[in-house]
């Protein structure tokens, strides 16, 4: 083939890519200059601390800032899709370098819990228009900052179900076109090292799913505020392809900004374990209400 080199029935880098993946050496690239100076993870060795059963499976009416319920590296997941700042109900009105702050005290929480290989997947969308703010930058840069590696990020398109703007700017003319949003971003990081340890642990996910699921755009429909009673759900496609993908069954998944409960729905009816993390009593209230109605729905069965 004029654009791989074959190797002992493998593949490797070549000038042109490789359409081939298995048994592939990428060790050429990865060794170029372009990879001069960046984080390429850690030789670790394993360590995983055991959450007291107490504290399993519960959702705590508390900033996620510090999670003292959690020992060091005893997390497997996190998903999480955090306040935007952008004054709905239950944002504070916070300064970009304030909301960038609290943020990052959130993700240095995160990263002292997780696992070795612990997956952050962080559900995000800009905002704004004049100018536009890319907050999906703005949070890779600062997960960085704190020693997370950048796995990719999943463009999640909304576009079946959304209803964008219909703030153009300018109407049919150059003067000023104005781009309408029809998806927000999922970003994927890892603790340390790009590879998770399996310890004899299962994996739930399906052949046909995983072919799908690691394409970098995601096409399912948003769902209603109104029919959840939140502000800005997540549907719970979206953490149930993450559980799915990202860890094994039995593992503990975390959403320290839990808003409406989804995350932690998804885990329990994936056969995992939750922790969540809000501060809003009401939401805390909302989202042990619709656990309880999925855990006695399962029971029926």
């Amino acid at each position: 083939m004029a654009n791989s080199v074959t190797r002992q029935m493998g593949t490797v880098t070549s000038s042109f890519g490789t359409p081939g993946r298995i048994n592939h050496d990428s060790s050429k690239f990865y060794g170029s200059r372009l990879y001069e100076g960046l984080n390429r993870g850690e030789e670790i060795v394993y360590c995983e601390n055991l959450v007291p059963e107490d504290k399993l499976n519960k959702i705590y009416c508390k900033s996620s800032e510090n999670m003292e319920e959690l020992p060091d590296n005893s997390i497997h997941l996190m998903i999480t899709s955090p306040p935007y700042n952008a004054t709905k109900e239950y944002d504070n009105n916070l300064t970009l370098i304030e909301y960038r702050n609290l943020l990052k005290k959130v993700w240095q929480e995160t990263y002292r819990v997780l696992v070795p290989g612990g997956r952050a997947c962080i559900n995000i969308a800009n905002l704004g228009r004049k100018p536009y703010i890319p907050l999906h930058s703005y949070f890779i840069e600062d997960m960085e900052k704190i020693g997370f590696l950048m796995r990719g990020e999943i463009v999640w398109n909304k576009g079946a179900s959304a209803s964008p703007s219909t703030a153009w700017g300018s109407w049919l003319s150059a003067a000023n076109p104005v781009l309408r949003d029809i998806h927000e971003y999922i970003l994927v990081f890892s603790k340390g090292t790009f590879t998770r340890e399996k310890n004899e642990k299962e994996s739930t996910i399906k052949r046909e799913e995983f072919l799908e699921w690691t394409k970098s755009v995601w096409n399912f429909p948003a769902v209603s505020a109104k029919k959840i009673g939140h502000p800005a759900p997540f549907p719970d496609e979206l953490p149930h392809r993450l559980i799915q993908l990202y860890s094994f069954k039995n593992d503990i998944i975390l959403d320290p900004f839990l808003g409406s409960g989804t995350t932690c729905i998804m885990a329990f009816k994936n056969e995992r374990n939750f922790i969540g993390y809000d501060i809003d009593p009401e939401y805390i209230k909302l989202a042990r209400e619709r656990l309880a109605e999925i855990q006695n729905q399962l029971e029926l069965f």
